[in-house]
């Protein structure tokens, strides 16, 4: 049901790069139950907003039910829904006005 191949995702700021996901691979099958754990600023958000389609990754293939995460959002918005945290913004930067009231 879900797929990731050499996902890699990288932040720049002020000159300096930080690598948030450096080659992460998984496969999740239909029945099974994945958790994500690590400390603060391991990539957890980072990979579920790739899963959802809110960030595009640097490198690497993504998959959700078979669409591609990159290339086929659309149908990927469609089947996953994303709740972030309390702090986190309310409006995505990608995506259109009409589109945030969708998602």
């Amino acid at each position: 049901l879900v797929k990731a191949v050499g996902l890699r995702k990288t932040y720049k700021s002020g000159g300096k790069q930080t690598v948030a996901l450096q080659s992460v691979s998984f496969n999740v099958g239909e029945g099974e139950i994945v958790c994500l754990l690590g400390s603060n600023g391991a990539g957890k958000t980072t990979l579920v907003k790739i899963l959802s389609t809110l960030l595009f990754p640097d490198d690497g293939q993504a998959r959700v039910m078979g669409y591609d995460v990159v290339s086929q959002t659309d149908k990927v918005r469609r089947i996953v829904g994303y709740a972030g945290q309390d702090s986190e913004r309310s409006v995505f930067f990608r995506l259109t006005a009409r589109e945030n009231l969708l998602f």
